[in-house]
């Protein structure tokens, strides 16, 4: 990784600000492209900021260009506007989705990558930026689960081994081996919410298809995540060791201890 020529595409959340961080504290501050709407924290941690209000593929390729920038870390959930909304794409881009036999997340990520390779830029990974974020396997967080929701976690993983490669379902409601909600293009706090409207208990489980790229694509759990799940009634969540990462953990731990839930990691 050239620290000299390193740029950030960051959407919304926290990781894109650690990833940042940390890359300044290895004396290699990227420069930034902001999707998110907190792009003010970003800067402090950044080259140079440069805000994105658009999907302009032949912007970013130029400007990268004209920086001498060589790789590129995608981090950060990018707004799904910003994907579907055409007045938010510029030609080439819509030029790409023309050409795509699906819309779903999974292919358009992989096409936008292969646009920035195919133009000579070089997209690498982040997961050992922030190696001691990613979930371990078996106990987390919280309490330890049941007899009961472990089934439920069971049940719930032979059930996702279908829905993944389908590129959707990647968080699951469980209850009482009952599939309560699935994730869509909602994402998975409106899931959660939705699942608290139809039952109050059971399980959630996270995880990745897979063959989904890890330098780009790592689902991520937080404590918006707890807080959701706790509205919902939802007392159980069970996540992807190795391949799902904690935002913020040692807070994430107190806020699961105070909301009664029990976190785990589990293989695919």
């Amino acid at each position: 990784m050239d620290c000299k020529t390193i740029a950030l595409i960051a959407g919304d959340g926290q990781l894109p600000l650690e990833i940042a961080r940390r890359l300044t504290c290895k004396g290699c501050p990227p420069v930034v492209y902001s999707f998110g709407e907190h792009a003010g924290r970003l800067s402090k941690y950044a080259l140079e900021l440069v805000r994105l209000s658009g999907l302009s593929l032949g912007f970013l390729f130029d400007d990268m260009r004209s920086r001498g920038i060589k790789e590129i870390i995608m981090a950060g959930v990018v707004p799904k506007t910003l994907m579907y909304h055409q007045g938010l794409q510029d030609s080439k881009l819509r030029q790409l989705l023309k050409k795509l036999h699906s819309r779903d997340d999974h292919n358009l990520l992989a096409n936008i990558v292969s646009a920035f390779e195919v133009s000579g830029f070089l997209v690498v990974g982040y997961r050992d930026l922030i190696s001691d974020w990613l979930a371990t396997e078996g106990h987390i967080a919280g309490r330890y689960v049941t007899e009961e929701e472990l089934d439920d976690v069971n049940y719930g993983r032979k059930v996702a081994k279908v829905l993944l490669p389908l590129s959707f379902g990647q968080t699951l409601v469980i209850h009482k081996r009952a599939v309560v909600a699935v994730e869509a293009m909602e994402g998975t706090d409106a899931m959660l919410l939705r699942a608290g409207s139809l039952t109050r208990g059971g399980i959630v489980l996270k995880m990745m298809r897979p063959d989904q790229d890890e330098r780009y694509d790592l689902p991520t759990v937080g404590i918006k995540t707890l807080q959701n799940m706790s509205n919902a009634g939802l007392k159980c969540l069970a996540i992807e060791a190795d391949r799902t990462i904690i935002i913020e953990p040692d807070e994430f731990k107190r806020y699961a201890e105070s909301f009664d839930i029990a976190v785990l990691g589990v293989r695919h």
